[in-house]
């Protein structure tokens, strides 16, 4: 029997894309799982898992870039520069309020780091209103030159905030073409950066931090060029647990050898951004599903951004207790088995009770 396919509408008659919130849900969830097996197993063993899942952030920036576009580029006769600054930020800051505070409270009362976590508490104090303000924060002990120092994942919503302010200012403005061109020359200078550098992990820390707009770029301008033109183009609808599937084994390839002056880690992950990504996001815009996925992609595109902001002063956590404790595997697996639901639980609390009140307010 036939499922009938859902397609959501938004209240002005737009097509709600519900099936690219769904990968949006499960990408944020494989970078919860990254987080916690790789800090827990020191990025070393069998259960270093999902080993390019950092990929996800090039996935959420041209996701950005695509939403984006889809949402504000028919309103610009009707809302200024100020008043688009003022949607996004009612969107977006209230998460960044309370990572940067659940960075706090986990920093100061980890049971299991306080030899790491040791740091003067003026620039402590720096370090929290920094991360209020999503600016890059001075480095504090435990926290390997981490730009958001006390909350790292949040490194990439800085890079948000800079392409939502340039889109606002210029990118809106640019044709379809021209967004092309920017695409194509910047993608050549990350398959460049990939290669030099082996991945295309970094940005999120000082060392590399030059990574961060070099990938925004590439993936948010690509998001942008692919709303211009993905009426144009015919994709076949894969519905968003394939797609999702498509991601998990994206994220669980190996870490490839470097050959000659070649290294195929750099080049996967430049392949992902620049090839796999873009057709994972069309088939997702053409495809639908039946009722019950839809109201499941909803429900984990609603999760997703609570649950990247918030769950890594959890995991850090745990990672001190793996690191100073050295549990058994059992152990171990068990409390990561208990980790990982909680800290999706904490996201739907934070939500339901804190980020969807204080956005309506």
């Amino acid at each position: 029997m036939n499922v009938p396919v859902v397609v959501d509408h938004t209240s002005s008659g737009k097509q709600h894309f519900e099936v690219l919130d769904g990968l949006r849900g499960s990408a944020a969830f494989l970078i919860v799982i990254f987080h916690v097996f790789n800090y827990s197993f020191g990025f070393r063993g069998p259960f270093a898992l999902v080993h390019h899942a950092y990929l996800a952030v090039d996935f959420f920036f041209a996701l950005s870039g695509f939403v984006v576009a889809y949402a504000y580029d028919d309103q610009w006769t009707r809302m200024s520069v100020l008043q688009f600054f003022r949607i996004r930020l009612i969107r977006l800051h209230p998460l960044v309020l309370m990572g940067a505070t659940l960075g706090l409270l986990g920093y100061l009362f980890d049971p299991f780091s306080k030899a790491t976590n040791h740091t003067d508490a003026k620039m402590l104090l720096l370090a929290f209103v920094t991360s209020l303000l999503l600016l890059p924060s001075p480095p504090v002990g435990g926290r390997h030159n981490e730009s958001q120092a006390l909350n790292g994942p949040a490194w990439s919503l800085m890079q948000e905030y800079l392409g939502n302010i340039a889109y606002a200012l210029i990118l809106r403005r640019l044709r379809a073409l021209t967004l092309a061109i920017i695409f194509g020359l910047s993608g050549l200078l990350l398959i460049w950066t990939a290669n030099a550098k082996g991945s295309l992990d970094g940005g999120w820390d000082y060392p590399k931090i030059w990574m961060a707009a070099l990938r925004l770029t590439v993936s948010f301008v690509m998001g942008l060029w692919l709303y211009r033109v993905h009426d144009r183009i015919r994709m076949r609808k894969i519905g968003p647990l394939l797609l999702s599937i498509v991601l998990a084994v994206c994220f669980q390839m190996p870490v490839f050898p470097k050959v000659g002056e070649y290294s195929l880690n750099g080049l996967y992950d430049a392949a992902c951004g620049l090839f796999l990504f873009p057709l994972i996001i069309l088939c997702g815009a053409h495809s639908g599903a039946g009722p019950g996925m839809i109201r499941l992609c909803k429900f984990s595109g609603h999760l997703s951004y609570p649950l990247y902001i918030t769950h890594i002063p959890f995991v850090y956590v745990l990672a001190g207790y793996s690191w100073t404790r050295h549990p058994s595997l059992n152990v171990k697996l068990t409390m990561i088995s208990l980790l990982i639901p909680f800290v999706v639980f904490v996201a739907w609390l934070v939500l339901k009770y804190y980020d969807e009140p204080v956005r309506s307010w």
